[in-house]
This record gives C-alpha cells, sequence and structure tokens, in this order.
C-alpha cells in the first residue's frame, strides 16, 4: 500500500511540477511568516521595571593621602654616555647630579677612576633619591677596552651610596646576543647601503672580510648588486650596548656580485672560521688588504708620482686612512725588518712561507719587533705619513723571490682550508639553519623592493 501511495505520488508530482512548487514555497513561507509573529514576543525593554541604586562614598582625608605619598620612595633615572674629554664634574652634570663628594671619589678611587680612561663611550646610568642624592652609579663597557677581537663579556662598574659611604666595585658579566636579520641593494656604495638597510657600519666591515678574496669591494661593486646578512647584537643587562655599535660576530652572509652569489657562514670549530655552502674556508693564507677597509689611492699600475713628478710603475697598493688607523699583517710570518728606511719612513717587513715578504710602510708608529713571530690579523702599526709621503696612508707591497706583485692577485690564488669528513655532518645542519635565515633576509629585501 505504501509503494501504491509513493507511486501515485510521484506520478502527481510529474503531471504537475508547477502546483506542486508552489505548495512548498507557500509551507516555507508560512513558517517565515511565523517565525516573523513569534520575535515580537520578547519583552520590551522600555516596559522593564527600573531600580535606582544610590551609595554614599567619602572620600579619604587630604591629610593621610599626603603623608602616604610623603613616605612613597621618590626614585630618579637618568643614563649617559662618556665623552672623549669628560671629567667627574662635566659628567655627573650631564647626569643631573651635582654633588662634590661623588665627584671626588670619581676623581681619586682606583676603580671609579676607570671611568675616564681608555676609550669613551662608556655606558653610565644613575639612580637617584627625591633630594637628588646619588644611591647608585653604574658603567658598563667593553671588556676588550682596545676592539681586539669578539666581545664576550663587559665590565659593570658601581658606585653606590651605602651608611660607610661610598663604595666601589667591578666585575666581567656575560653579554647577551641577540640575533639579526637584514638585507639590502647596493645603489652607489655598500655603505650606502647598509645604511639604508639599518646596518652598522661594523656588520659591513665584517661583510668586506669574509669576501674580500672573491669580491674587490673597491672596484668590482655594480649598481644592483644586494646582500643578506644575519649577525648579532650585543646587550649588556638587557641594555643595547654603545660600544662598537652594539654588533657581535656576523653569523651568515650572501653578496650577489655581477650576478654571482657568495656565501660564507660561520662555524665554530677549534678557532673558528667562515665556511662556504660546501664546506670550504673563506679564509686564505693571506689577506687581501692590511686595512679592515678604506680607500685605494694608488693601485698596482703606472701612475705620476707625486713627488718625483715622474710616470713610474707602482709596485705596491696605497690605501688612504686617518693617522692611527691599525695595520695588520696580512699572513703567518715573522718580522724581517722593523725600523725606519728611507723613503718608506717607518717600515715593516713581514717574511711568510714561500719567499713571501710583504712590506708595510710610512707607519706612525710600529707595534713589532725585528724576529718576532706574527699571526695573520695581527696589529704590526698604525697608519701615518713617514718617509716620502704627501699625506697620511699606508704603502703595502707583496714580494716573491724580489719580484713585485699584485697584492689582490696573490690573496684570490692563496691556499684555503676544508673541513674535514668528521666535520661536515654538524656543519651542514648549521648551514642549513643559517641559509633559512638568510631566505627571509631576502623575502624582506623583496618585499621592500615592492613597496618602493
Amino acid at each position: 500500500m505504501v509503494r501504491t501511495a509513493v507511486a501515485q505520488a510521484a506520478a502527481m508530482a510529474a503531471r504537475h511540477p508547477r502546483r506542486i512548487a508552489a505548495a512548498v514555497l507557500t509551507v516555507l513561507a508560512g513558517f517565515g511568516v511565523t517565525a516573523i509573529a513569534i520575535a515580537p514576543l520578547a519583552p520590551d525593554a522600555a516596559d522593564l521595571p527600573r531600580r535606582m541604586v544610590t551609595e554614599v562614598v567619602e572620600p579619604e582625608a587630604i591629610a593621610p593621602q599626603l603623608e602616604a605619598l610623603a613616605g612613597h620612595e621618590l626614585k630618579l633615572e637618568r643614563s649617559e654616555v662618556t665623552r672623549a674629554n669628560d671629567t667627574a664634574d662635566s659628567l655627573l652634570r650631564r647626569l643631573g647630579l651635582r654633588d662634590p663628594a661623588v665627584a671626588a671619589w670619581l676623581r681619586t678611587d682606583s676603580i671609579a677612576k676607570r671611568l675616564f680612561s681608555g676609550r669613551p663611550g662608556k655606558m653610565v646610568s644613575v639612580s637617584l633619591d627625591g633630594q637628588g642624592q646619588l644611591q647608585r652609579l653604574v658603567a658598563r663597557f667593553p671588556v676588550d677596552a682596545e676592539g681586539q677581537g669578539q666581545m664576550s663579556h663587559f665590565w659593570r662598574l658601581t658606585v653606590e651610596d651605602s651608611p660607610a659611604g661610598l663604595r666601589s666595585s667591578i666585575i666581567a658579566a656575560p653579554l647577551e646576543s641577540h640575533v639579526r636579520l637584514a638585507s639590502g641593494t647596493i645603489r652607489s656604495s655598500l655603505f650606502a647601503a647598509t645604511d639604508d638597510a639599518g646596518v652598522p657600519d661594523a656588520v659591513a666591515v665584517q661583510m668586506t672580510e669574509m669576501f674580500s678574496t672573491e669580491v674587490d669591494f673597491h672596484r668590482e661593486l655594480r649598481k644592483g648588486d644586494n646582500f643578506s646578512v644575519v649577525y648579532e647584537t650585543l646587550m649588556a643587562d638587557g641594555e643595547p650596548v654603545a660600544w662598537n655599535e652594539g654588533v657581535g660576530r656576523v653569523l651568515a652572509a650572501e653578496f650577489v656580485n655581477a650576478g654571482k652569489t657568495h656565501q660564507a657562514f660561520w662555524f665554530n670549530e677549534g678557532k673558528g672560521g667562515y665556511f662556504d655552502a660546501n664546506g670550504k674556508s673563506k679564509k686564505r693564507a693571506f689577506l687581501a688588504s692590511p686595512l679592515e677597509f678604506s680607500r685605494v689611492t694608488s693601485g698596482f699600475a703606472m701612475r705620476f708620482h707625486p713627488i718625483l713628478r715622474t710616470w713610474r710603475a707602482h709596485l705596491g697598493t696605497d690605501y688612504g686612512a686617518p693617522v692611527g688607523t691599525p695595520v695588520r699583517v696580512v699572513g703567518d710570518g715573522v718580522v724581517d725588518f722593523a725600523g725606519v728606511q728611507g723613503g718608506y719612513g717607518n717600515v715593516v717587513h713581514v717574511k711568510h712561507s714561500g719567499d713571501r715578504l710583504t712590506v708595510y710602510a710610512h707607519l706612525s708608529r710600529i707595534d713589532v719587533r725585528k724576529g718576532q713571530r706574527v699571526e695573520q690579523g695581527q696589529r704590526i702599526g698604525a697608519v701615518g705619513a713617514t718617509g716620502w709621503a704627501t699625506g697620511p696612508h699606508l704603502h703595502f707591497e707583496f714580494r716573491i723571490n724580489g719580484a713585485h706583485q699584485d697584492p689582490l692577485r696573490i690573496a684570490k690564488a692563496s691556499e684555503t682550508l676544508e673541513l674535514d669528513s668528521a666535520q661536515r655532518p654538524k656543519f651542514a645542519q648549521l648551514a642549513q639553519r643559517y641559509q633559512t635565515k638568510l631566505d627571509v633576509a631576502d623575502d624582506l629585501r623583496g618585499l621592500a623592493g615592492r613597496v618602493d
């Protein structure tokens, strides 16, 4: 019977499709009307009963409030950075503290006097009480005050007021490292590009070191070259350090020059060093330059001699730099000569393996002696203008068996090291992590370019 009813309904639907559809719409419309009709059954808020609650609030008397405020300990804090010509009085004046006793303490205490020794740029903060009296003075500055090598610790010098009077202390504390990413495009110079990308100059200097034997940053940069970099920023007690622009080590970098990609990853095994993606060391037997970064004023070529006023071969490279700029030896060796030598002025000769000799001339000072063994990158003197020099610069020569050679060509062709098989798996994992960060930095550069 059910089957017969279903069959009859289907036949009817086939004969009268429009009537069936109209009936369904009528039913649905009825439900809609029902829904609309139900909605107004909710109570109107305007008809609900209302009640006003009144409560008297008694304010606290002024006197107890003033007493509580007077008992509150007020502390004022201020920070400054030491300057080259600072005295105890000038520093305290900028910090808002005028206290002859504290100034005298800073001038005479053996620990406190270190505030004004060495390089300027020390971060100093003070805490004062409500009467402007010193509670605590803290200075933070690098353990490596001369800037040699990578910093890992800082000095925390403290001067505190106590019932027994002022007291000073100093301890070494570890710097905290934070990783940052950056990227940029060369439009005029590397330093202009890093400035645009908000990258400190110290990072740019490290990049030139890493790629110096592959890219001539003086002559081979092209508009449109680009870089991505992963580097450390340093923090002391949670505050960014002011010295050396707060930069630690560059951990990874990629530089694209004339369409060719160069990469370097820091791998801390033994002394640590930079390697490319294949585990080949970026460090060669000889550095490309005896200065960290400078301007080449005269290359290895013919030139018009500024003193002799004749055209003659220039058998070295001249680097323009201010007097006092550190000069470093480009490779391991032994000092063969250190002294004054005619037109060279103050000069150092260093012997290297394979009958190779390097010459560093016109120095303002000499920091090594004959017979001393030196390692690549070690400071041996400072830029000057001694001998036949029209201005401060370094004259650098590279000789093999007495014949002068182009220093940059020799550096590029010098031998390199490779990681051994036992180190490669660990290095590969590290390089992959850094590569991911470099890719992110590169993507950010691409986004910035599209926004422009």
